[in-house]
């Protein structure tokens, strides 16, 4: 057994000196790429979500400025309606204020016609009378001739105007 034993224990120092050889001339470099690998994936990883943060945060900025750009633009249209309306009701106004000018010029204008016309018929019963009285004094008439006159002046008259 002593020379299994030996050879045993040769066997356990050649593991024990390959180990140690793979230990520092293939696991140390290894160790070390995969170390430096999970880093570098850990740094991705920071990279990434820092990225992710800030474009959240970019989008939150981007939706509260198109919420103010709404909200001006509702503003905007509330203002122009509101003129608009005032415009119209400015210009409806004017529209009625000249109306009511031009008929009360109208009425104004007729008032002037009317007067004019009752002057006319004035002047005409006035020349009419005179002519009457006229014919009336030419003639010296008894009641029933005036009568007569006057009813055939008065045909005539009613013929003429």
């Amino acid at each position: 057994m002593l020379p299994q034993l030996g050879t045993l224990l040769f066997q356990v120092v050649v593991f024990l000196i390959l180990l140690a050889l793979v230990s520092r001339f293939a696991m140390k470099p290894a160790m070390s790429v995969l170390q430096k690998r999970q880093e570098h994936i850990e740094g991705q990883i920071a990279a990434a979500e820092k990225a992710n943060a800030e474009a959240q945060a970019l989008l939150k900025q981007q939706q509260a400025e198109l919420k103010k750009v709404r909200e001006e633009a509702q503003s905007i249209l509330e203002t122009k309606k509101k003129q608009a309306e005032d415009e119209a009701e400015q210009i409806i106004a004017a529209a009625q204020e000249r109306a009511e000018h031009m008929v009360e010029e109208a009425k104004l204008e007729i008032n002037r016609e009317k007067e004019k016309a009752l002057a006319s018929v004035r002047d005409q019963v006035a020349g009419l009378s005179v002519l009457l009285a006229s014919k009336i004094i030419e003639k010296e008439m008894s009641q029933a001739e005036q009568q007569d006159t006057i009813e055939q002046f008065m045909r005539q008259v009613g013929g003429q105007v």
